[in-house]
């Protein structure tokens, strides 16, 4: 019996585990799959309604971190993660995206002689003023193996002299949560819990937490101008369900009162994983500075607005729905009305995002990897 440990930390670790789980599942007779959550993100509510959304178990191990900078955060995973480790040795520990327990996990299960695997390897944005872009190079460049989402991840590999049999091409575990939730999800039902007066297919989704949108109080004004362009010029409803971090510097730069003043704005809190997926569902756009919803708009072919200067997913742009735009009102505002009036009419789910990267990886590990360590 092999024992695998996937780490999680935030909440869109869950989505990329939870099918990882059910596909180790079926091999529980040769691999036991723990999970620890290091509770880098942490709101009790939130992770309930994920975990239960995802049909993930309760966490084996959960290490309680809590906010805190990016030095503190990385440090004490590093620490309590260890700690794991040396209690139960595992044979691999899995790792997901870009966040500090991304790179923490790797770090302290490397050091100890474990092999490691990261799951969403190879993308880069190249910007290295992102934090996650430095997660991003330094786990891939101790990770034994690396499990790919897209082309421009095994290219972008191969470019930095990463040996080709640690590479594994296997699609998007994301995309595999998204089409096991969407039998599940009631938009009709959504719509009038939430009390909400608009139409399906007729309002705009947005969501907004990247420290370079929400924390400068002038480029936060920026995007406020483009939210009231939508709700008081075009008069589309806009549903923004606002981020803590967001909706603490709004209130804090003095941008509540116009924001509370925008027409056509419908403010919630954050939603649990298949009310959000219902509402993307049934969008007619997104705005967005989010990784994630770049992929999941791309497969559910609803336009995106990102609204950053850079990507890590190229993919959703080049046959995508995704739309890169720096984050100015002008251009933004030039790209909402793109959508609306010269839609683009074509794209494509890009290769392998079929809903069983899961399975591939879980083979891959039971052949291959746990064959390397037998």
């Amino acid at each position: 019996m092999k024992k695998i440990i996937s780490v999680v930390g935030a909440r869109p670790n869950y989505m990329k585990i939870a099918p990882l789980h059910r596909a180790l599942k079926q091999h529980e007779e040769t691999i036991q799959h723990l999970i620890c959550h290091t509770g880098q993100h942490y709101d009790y509510e939130m992770y309930e309604a994920f975990f239960q959304d995802l049909e993930l178990p309760s966490p084996d191990f959960f290490l309680g971190i809590g906010s805190g900078t990016h030095g503190e955060q990385t440090g004490k995973i590093l620490i309590e993660f260890e700690k794991v480790c040396i209690e139960t040795k595992p044979d691999i520990v899995l790792v997901v995206g870009d966040v500090n327990s991304t790179i923490a996990a790797t770090l302290a299960a490397t050091k100890l002689g474990i092999k490691t695997g990261h799951i969403e390897a190879g993308l880069r944005s190249f910007d290295r003023s992102m934090p996650e872009e430095i997660n991003r190079i330094l786990t891939d460049s101790i990770c034994d193996f690396l499990f790919v989402t897209e082309k421009s991840g095994v290219d972008n590999l191969t470019h930095e002299g990463h040996s080709p049999e640690k590479i594994f091409f296997v699609g998007n575990t994301m995309i595999d949560s998204l089409m096991y939730a969407l039998p599940k999800i009631n938009s009709t039902k959504l719509f009038e819990s939430l009390k909400l007066d608009f139409q399906p297919y007729n309002y705009a989704l947005m969501t907004l937490h990247r420290p370079s949108n929400v924390d400068n109080p002038q480029q936060l004004s920026e995007i406020i101008g483009i939210m009231e362009y939508i709700g008081n010029n075009l008069g589309l409803p806009l549903l923004f369900p606002i981020h803590p971090r967001t909706l603490k510097n709004v209130k804090s730069f003095n941008l509540f009162e116009r924001i509370s003043s925008i027409r056509n704005l419908y403010l919630s809190a954050p939603m649990n994983y298949l009310n959000f997926l219902s509402m993307m569902k049934t969008s007619k756009f997104v705005l967005t500075d989010s990784g994630g919803i770049q992929e999941e708009t791309t497969f559910l072919r609803i336009p995106c607005i990102t609204m950053r200067t850079s990507t890590e997913r190229p993919i959703t742009c080049e046959i995508g729905t995704n739309i890169l735009v720096p984050p100015s009102k002008d251009k933004v505002i030039s790209a909402i009305n793109s959508i609306l009036y010269n839609p683009k009419n074509t794209s494509e789910i890009p290769p392998l995002w079929d809903g069983k990267a899961s399975e591939r990886i879980a083979q891959i590990l039971v052949e291959k990897c746990l064959t390397i360590l037998a």
